[in-house]
């Protein structure tokens, strides 16, 4: 693959995460977007369906797993790197649902702050972020 595809691939890719996040109000169902935009240490928990909401978080959760999938395939072209990706975006999601879980039915204020931070790693591609690094000095060091 040119170096070209291979830019313009990753181009593509990146601007499909920045389109979900630009339009996140409006793709999925989630009352924390404004209630984290605001001074939520002393405000109460929004209203919410905890089913609605669980289902809204995983469908953003798989949209961008699978789309840094793509862009670690595009970069690394390893089947064994997409392999353990894989397991660790599963890993990852089902370790940071049971707390986001818990926050998300038994809201207190005190708590706040950790719900915000799990929370953006289900939503957010960080994941990605932490993954290109890693795998980068595992393929230099090799």
């Amino acid at each position: 693959m040119s170096n070209f595809l291979k830019l313009l691939l990753i181009g593509i890719l990146v601007l499909l995460l920045v389109l979900i996040r630009a339009f996140e109000d409006v793709l999925f169902y989630d009352p924390y977007l404004t209630f984290f935009e605001n001074d939520y240490l002393y405000l109460d928990s929004p209203r919410r369906e905890i089913a609605k909401l669980v289902l809204s978080t995983t469908f953003r959760f798989l949209l961008n797993t699978i789309i840094s999938l793509g862009i670690l395939f595009v970069i690394f072209r390893d089947a064994s790197i997409i392999k353990f990706s894989v397991l660790i975006y599963t890993v990852a999601y089902v370790l940071l649902l049971i707390p986001f879980l818990y926050f998300v039915i038994n809201p207190r204020q005190e708590d706040y702050y950790l719900f915000f931070n799990i929370r953006r790693f289900l939503i957010q591609p960080l994941g990605v972020i932490l993954l290109l690094p890693a795998f980068y000095y595992y393929r230099q060091n090799r």
